[in-house]
């Protein structure tokens, strides 16, 4: 800890068991390795249970979903009495994933400052493939109350910052990190069939549906092997040589490892203008070249032939692959250039600074400086 400041007590209300949600993994639950030697004491509260991480993601159960979520909320609420325990409050999306901002009120009447953090565009009404019926139950526009009652707002880009100013002054942009301690660059033995490889999770697969009709024309005409993990085990596109991989914290990085190419592919709709490009991220970190959709940050951090490729129209899409599966001398240049560009702009030990400040600063009463809660 640096000088003689006193610790910070957070308490992090957020949706998901620890270790098991991107969003989660890749903000708060990172930096706070980095903040506990800078004085910043995190201590994570979920909204969902064990019982209820378990059905969330599968498709109907409505009736125990409801239940579980409706016991989730009800003990979410004693969480705005124990708010006088810490010296602020750091709310990652929502208290509670479905319903209006009930809980962040009380939160806010405790006189404990919230720093709010987001990196979806959750102002944007949004059918979750598992959960459509439970979707209806989200309250969209609460965004801007948790905008409002914050003390300071954390987003994961521009476009989420854009919307946090119209309700809030102290809004930092604090893009999604990379752990460039653990995301290592390691030698990688050649494939004999270059391996072309999607990160996700059964919600997001509807992203990768998009590429079908240009795999299947690539796979026509080149060898190549697809590895999806996160998908449902049994995903497959005909005519197409794949593996599905289970998504497992444990065996995340190991897992990307094994494939040459990363590919990212994202509608252009409102929602995804919010993504805050994290699978292109974890590609870059390792060096691996990815190929994105140039939708929202996604234009930002891939530079198109510089540090990656990014594709359109299926006709962008089989032409870019085909060039980084012909072309190994190109994979390892823009690997390399990829992992830079991490390295300089979306590491943890970059931004975790800024989020350290914003932190102390909401804990004293006061708005971060100049100075302060800027990242690199």
């Amino acid at each position: 800890m640096t000088g003689h400041q006193a610790v910070v007590r957070v308490l992090a209300l957020v949706p998901s068991l620890y270790d098991t949600s991107p969003g989660q993994r890749f903000r708060m639950e990172q930096w706070a390795r980095w903040l506990k030697p800078e004085g910043i004491a995190v201590t994570f509260e979920a909204f969902e249970d064990e019982s209820l991480h378990r059905v969330l993601y599968q498709p109907g159960r409505f009736w125990r979903k409801a239940k579980l979520v409706a016991r989730a909320s009800w003990q979410r609420a004693s969480f705005a009495r124990k708010a006088a325990d810490y010296h602020v409050v750091y709310l990652f999306r929502e208290a509670a994933v479905w319903g209006p901002a009930v809980v962040e009120r009380w939160l806010a009447r405790s006189g404990v400052p919230l720093v709010f953090d987001f990196d979806d565009a959750i102002f944007v009404r949004y059918a979750s493939p598992a959960n459509g019926y439970l979707s209806y139950l989200k309250f969209p526009g609460k965004t801007r109350t948790l905008c409002r009652l914050a003390r300071h707002v954390m987003a994961g880009n521009e476009y989420l910052a854009r919307y946090a100013r119209a309700f809030n002054g102290n809004v930092t942009v604090v893009p999604t990190t990379i752990d460039t301690t653990e995301y290592r660059v390691e030698a990688r033995a050649a494939h004999e069939t270059p391996v072309i490889g999607w990160s996700g999770s059964f919600s997001t697969a509807q992203h990768l549906d998009g590429l079908r009709s240009a795999l299947q024309r690539l796979a026509r005409e080149r060898s190549f092997r697809l590895r999806v993990i996160g998908a449902p085990l049994d995903y497959a596109i005909p005519g197409v040589d794949l593996e599905t991989l289970p998504w497992k914290a444990s065996t995340e990085v190991e897992d990307l490892r094994g494939i040459d190419i990363g590919v990212m592919p994202l509608p252009d709709d409102p929602w995804s203008q919010g993504k805050c490009g994290l699978k292109a991220l974890q590609y870059m970190a390792l060096a691996i070249p990815a190929v994105c959709s140039p939708v929202g940050v996604n234009a930002d951090i891939v530079r198109n032939g510089t540090n990656g490729l990014l594709a359109a129209t299926d006709d962008e899409w089989v032409t870019a692959l085909r060039e980084l599966l012909d072309d190994r001398d190109l994979r390892e240049r823009l690997g390399r250039a990829a992992r830079a560009t991490v390295e300089r702009r979306y590491s943890a030990a970059v931004h975790a600074p800024a989020v350290r400040d914003i932190l102390r600063a909401a804990a004293e009463g006061r708005t971060v400086s100049r100075s302060e809660g800027a990242g690199a």
